[in-house]
Parts: C-alpha cells; sequence; structure tokens
C-alpha cells in the first residue's frame, strides 16, 4: 500500500455515514450518505462518491458530487435530505442509484454509465399501474433501500424502518412500518414485479430475539448465498442472516460489528461499551478472500456528524462469520508501524470516568456534557482538517488499536486546555500495566510532553488516560527511538 490505512479511513474532513461498498471493475466505490460537520439533522449534504484502487485500500479519491438533493423533480427546492443509498449495476451494464428522501416515503432511482460519474433522475419505485410506491394507504415504508442484481438477472429492492408504532403517517398517507421487505423489480429497475415481502418482521414470530430489525438494509450474494446486513433495535451493531433464497428462508448469523465492542466477549451492558453508541449502518465488502464490514462512528456529540468506518471479518470454518473487534487499523491488513506520529483521532475507544453514552438525539444527555468526544475547529471543508478528542477530563481514556511495537522507546503527546496533571499510557484498558507517565501543564496553544516508554514487543493496544484538573484536548501522539 502507498501508506497506512487507518480508522476512519476517509479524510478528517469528511463525514460520510451509510457506507455501501461496491467493487466495479478494479476499483472499490462507496456510497453513502453525506453528512456536515455540526449540522442540527442528518444527511445535509449531496451525494459523493469515493473509490480506492481493489489491491490498495488506503488510498482513497474524492470523485466528486454524483448527484445532488434538487435533481428530483420531487424535491426542486432541495429541502429534503439524502437518506442512506444503494447502487447496483444493472443487467443492462448502466448503473442505478437507489435513494430515499428523509422520510418522505417515497424511493428515488438515478443512472449513471459509470460508477461514479454524475446520475441522473430516472425515476421513483411503483406499481405496474404508475402509483408510487409509498403512495397507497398501507404500503410498507420506503426507507433505506439495498439492491442487489442477481446473477440470474433479477432485481431485488430490500427496505424496511423501525419504530414502535405500526403506522407512520407521510404524504397524506398512513403506511406500515413492520419491518424489513423486499420487492422484485422489472428490468426497467424502477416497476415493483410484485407486492412489498416482509423479511424481517420488527418484533413477534419470525423475528431475531434480541437482534431485531431496525434499519440498514444491505444485501450481497457470496456463492449461492445471501447475505443481508442490517442494523439491529440496539441501534450500534450490525448483525447478518443468511439465506439460499433472496426473498426468504432467512437464518440470522450473529453480529458483525458494534461500535462499542457489545456483543462481544459476551459483553452486553452498554455501561461497559468502548465508545459512544448511536446509529449505524454499512455493507460488506469482498476482495478475493478478504470480508470487510463498513459502518459509521459518531463525533462532535450527536448524530449528525458521522464518519466511515472499516473492519476486517475472520470466518469460521462453516463459513460464519466471527465479530469484529473495532480498531485504528481497520483496512490496513495487520497493526499499524510501532513508530511515527498519530492523531488522536483514530481512536476507536473512548470513555470517561463514568463510562460511555448514547447520541440518540440534537440534544445528548447533560451528563455526557462532562465526556470526551470527537470533532474539529471551523466550519465543514474539504481540505486538511484539524480533528481532536476534545474534552478528556480526569480519568477519560482514549484507545488505539493495534500497534507492532519493539522500537519505539518515547512516547510524546500533543495536548492543549487547562488541564494540570499527567497522561499515562498503557498497553492493557484497565491500566494495570503502566508504560509511561507524561506530565502536562495548563497551556492555551499546542504542547508537546514526553516521557520513556516501556511495553513489550509485538501487537500491542495503546491506552491514553488523563490523571489530572481541568480539560485536556488531545491533538496527537508520536512513538519515537
Amino acid at each position: 500500500m502507498k501508506q497506512q490505512a487507518l480508522n476512519p479511513y476517509l479524510p478528517s474532513w469528511e463525514y460520510i455515514p451509510d457506507g455501501e461498498p461496491h467493487v466495479f471493475g478494479d476499483r472499490v466505490y462507496v456510497y453513502g450518505s453525506h453528512d456536515r460537520f455540526n449540522a442540527p439533522i442528518f444527511c445535509v449534504n449531496d451525494y459523493v462518491c469515493w473509490s480506492a484502487p481493489v489491491e490498495d485500500l488506503s488510498d482513497w479519491r474524492l470523485e466528486g458530487v454524483i448527484f445532488r438533493k434538487n435533481q428530483d423533480p420531487k424535491n426542486k427546492l432541495g429541502l429534503r435530505l439524502l437518506f442512506a443509498p444503494d447502487v447496483c449495476q444493472g443487467p443492462d451494464g448502466r448503473y442505478y442509484l437507489y435513494y430515499a428522501f428523509d422520510f418522505m416515503g417515497v424511493m428515488g432511482v438515478a443512472v449513471c454509465d459509470t460508477p461514479a460519474g454524475q446520475y441522473q433522475f430516472l425515476g421513483h419505485v411503483h406499481y405496474p399501474d404508475g402509483t408510487v410506491w409509498g403512495r397507497r394507504k398501507g404500503d410498507q415504508f420506503p426507507f433505506d433501500p439495498g439492491v442487489l442484481a442477481d446473477d440470474d438477472g433479477r432485481i431485488w429492492l430490500y427496505s424496511g424502518f423501525y419504530i414502535p408504532t405500526p403506522a407512520i403517517v407521510t404524504g397524506g398517507k398512513q403506511l406500515r412500518n413492520d419491518g424489513g421487505v423486499v420487492v422484485e423489480l422489472e428490468q426497467d429497475m424502477m416497476t415493483i414485479k410484485a407486492e412489498p415481502k416482509l423479511l424481517f418482521p420488527k418484533e413477534g414470530p419470525g423475528s431475531f430475539p434480541n437482534h431485531e430489525f431496525f434499519e440498514a438494509s444491505s444485501i450481497r450474494k457470496d456463492g449461492d448465498t445471501y447475505l443481508f446486513v442490517y442494523s439491529s433495535r440496539h441501534n450500534h451493531e450490525l448483525c447478518y442472516a443468511t439465506s439460499k433464497r433472496p426473498d426468504g428462508g432467512f437464518v440470522f448469523g450473529g453480529t458483525l460489528v458494534s461500535q462499542g465492542d457489545l456483543f462481544l466477549e459476551g459483553n452486553e451492558d452498554e455501561r461497559q461499551a468502548k465508545n459512544y453508541l448511536g446509529n449505524t449502518h454499512g455493507g460488506l465488502l469482498h476482495i478475493g478472500d478478504d470480508w470487510y464490514i463498513f459502518y459509521h462512528r459518531q463525533t462532535n456529540r450527536h448524530s449528525y456528524s458521522r464518519q466511515a468506518c472499516a473492519e476486517k471479518l475472520e470466518r469460521n470454518p462453516d463459513g460464519s462469520f466471527r465479530q469484529a473487534e473495532v480498531t485504528s487499523c481497520g483496512l490496513n491488513g495487520g497493526p499499524l508501524k510501532g513508530l511515527g506520529r498519530y492523531e488522536a483521532r483514530i481512536a476507536c475507544n473512548l470513555w470517561s470516568k463514568d463510562g460511555v453514552g448514547r447520541y440518540d438525539g440534537k440534544n445528548p444527555r447533560k451528563e455526557l456534557a462532562a465526556h470526551p468526544y470527537f470533532t474539529q475547529s471551523g466550519k465543514d471543508r474539504e481540505e486538511n482538517g484539524d480533528q481532536y478528542i476534545a474534552n478528556m477530563r480526569d480519568c477519560s481514556v482514549a484507545g488505539f488499536k493495534y500497534f507492532q511495537m519493539g522500537e519505539a522507546s518515547r512516547i510524546a503527546v500533543e495536548v492543549r486546555g487547562s488541564g494540570a496533571g499527567t497522561v499515562e499510557v498503557s498497553d492493557t484498558p484497565d491500566f494495570g500495566r503502566l508504560c509511561a507517565c507524561i506530565p502536562v501543564k495548563p497551556e492555551g496553544r499546542v504542547q508537546t510532553a514526553d516521557a520513556p516508554l516501556q511495553i513489550e514487543p509485538g501487537k500491542r493496544a495503546l491506552y491514553f488516560r488523563f490523571r489530572g484538573e481541568g480539560a485536556v484536548d488531545f491533538i496527537a501522539f508520536k512513538l519515537e527511538t
């Protein structure tokens, strides 16, 4: 690879949630929503696409804007928001983009001759009589499209959303939201061939206990097996189910990834989560013998500035996937180098002395005001950012996994703020073994402080804990010989 691959894998200034990775030709293309830093709501920006060579998942390139909100005739003023999309290559060789405007209850389709060109509005998913899906009373609510152009030429569109109430009123119609559904489309990629079929009930018989469907439909095919990925009612995890048919018979497979590593090693206590929780959405990527799960994390103390992450998956002998651990080196193919400067923004674990919390609304709970969080200065921008961890108070911890240690003998931290105390470094989350103690003092500007590092060689995590008064912003750290 040209460089090391980090998590988040896109530049610090980019906020792409809901990422769906697809291989077209010799490149991986990621299609997602597009958040704006510090926005008051989800998905304020237009769709952009990022791509990378299949042989180098560190080398991401911005392809530019591929579809604008106001291209859809139902949104000429651009007031509705483009939520999670998906793309497939149709039987005609063209590329089809499926999207839903926030909670409008309508699913649109755009088309392009290339994977990351300028998509043009094609139409809305509709019934044979021309009625738009979502405009009949009792329709299942169109939301979060996942699309598969099967190798037999059939087109399958997946959708669904969970809220406790049995119906949603939109467009003057009362729509169902019973869970995840599938519809088969005609070869025109828009016309529904048969009535939507409920595959993943949000509750009751046929649902997956403790991992019931919530949203984020995503579909892949591996040989003769269909792999359906979704976000469960826990919101912070992506799960999967498998079947030999695209329209039924799915069996729960397990959790693929959780933002806070919940359900990993039996931990189901959100108070013991390893990072702050919120919604997530993503899909599977298959390259050669390797599988990856793409997902997103929250920043800035809310759910409206989310960033794209990915982890490599391991498979069991029976073909099932093991849950991935969240890391700082997801697409790197192994640990990061144990020398050099690393920005604090690549932390995969973050918590306060009181643990973590959820970012589930516009205004987080008041108790989260004293917690650390990822943020940046300034406005949303497409240039080198200065993302960092803000508000590290007494006993706040930032964790980074993993590094190949063996050469570094000193460690330095770059911090700023009113805090006075010590930054402790350990290779265990309980700080049972201290590797360094770095004194810091109050400074309005960025200060660099260092100390000797004593750590065993090999694959190691690094955890940084601030102990003291006030708060510091954690900018970066450096491993030195």
